[in-house]
């Protein structure tokens, strides 16, 4: 028993030190914003969640009462979500701050509130640690239903510009590091959703061997082009971070939907650099 503590120990160790360095990723993207005095073309929603999956976990983690390791992760995942936050309210328009506000109030105030209070006051200790548990482990599976967009994108397209190797393999550890932590301490609300998290981690790096020296088109479909978005990808780190791909694409003109724009451009160049020549 010792020894596996022990290891559990290690491995939440780990686990915390991944986690940290994956929930710094979104740091060169509020850089821009700060550069660019605005957040506008950005969302705050996979900050909002990752905060509330912070909540959760640090909650979850108090009535454990061997889960250090989680309150320190999340702790931290709570500063940091809640300045990526700060900043995004204060550069954004006033539309995205209403947004913004309303989902902080869906999430954090009134999600967790009617979570903590339906389960706080529960008279027996083991059944109301049961339900939380239940509950964390049945958003953090929710929450890795999110690099399926990205990969149906990289099928897509064929390029893997929009899924970074360098994040896809720190997820990854990240899933290894946590699935033995909960695996070890014999909790399947921690060790679960990292099944998944470890799967998908494994399919983008496969995607990733496979298109990176894909050519690249000159054109692209118009129907393939997206409008600036974020992918969200929360490993269980256990909410404790934020795994940001950031997915800004062009989309389409909008006075020209179809495409013919541009065509039309190509063939009115085409047309005067043959002028030119003769």
């Amino acid at each position: 028993m010792a020894l596996h503590v022990s290891w559990a120990f290690v491995f939440g160790i780990l686990g915390n030190v991944v986690s940290f360095l994956v929930s710094l990723a979104p740091l060169p993207t509020f850089y821009q914003i700060y550069k660019k005095r605005t957040s506008e073309g950005y969302q705050s929603i996979p900050y909002v969640v990752s905060l509330f999956s912070a909540m959760l976990w640090i909650y979850y983690a108090l009535l454990k009462k061997d889960a250090m390791l989680l309150i320190t992760i999340n702790t931290f995942c709570v500063f940091i979500q809640t300045f990526y936050i700060v900043v995004y309210f204060y550069y954004g328009p006033k539309k995205e701050k209403l947004v913004t506000l309303k989902l902080i109030l869906l999430f954090n105030v009134f999600g967790f509130g009617v979570i903590f209070f339906s389960t706080f006051f529960l008279k027996n200790p083991l059944i109301r640690l049961q339900i939380l548990g239940y509950i964390c482990m049945g958003f953090a599976l929710c929450v890795f239903v999110a690099p399926l967009g990205i990969l149906r994108k990289v099928i897509k397209t064929k390029s893997v510009e929009y899924m970074p190797f360098t994040l896809s393999v720190f997820l990854t550890l990240g899933a290894v590091m946590w699935f033995f932590y909960g695996l070890l301490l014999k909790d399947m609300n921690i060790a679960v959703p990292n099944v998944l998290g470890f799967i998908f981690g494994i399919l983008q790096m496969i995607l990733y061997a496979i298109y990176k020296n894909y050519p690249k088109k000159m054109v692209e479909d118009p129907k393939l082009q997206l409008s600036a978005q974020q992918v969200v990808v929360d490993v269980v780190k256990l909410g404790s971070t934020t795994v940001s791909l950031e997915v800004n694409a062009v989309g389409p003109n909008p006075n020209n939907g179809d495409g013919t724009g541009e065509a039309q451009n190509i063939k009115t160049n085409n047309t005067a650099d043959a002028s030119n020549k003769v």
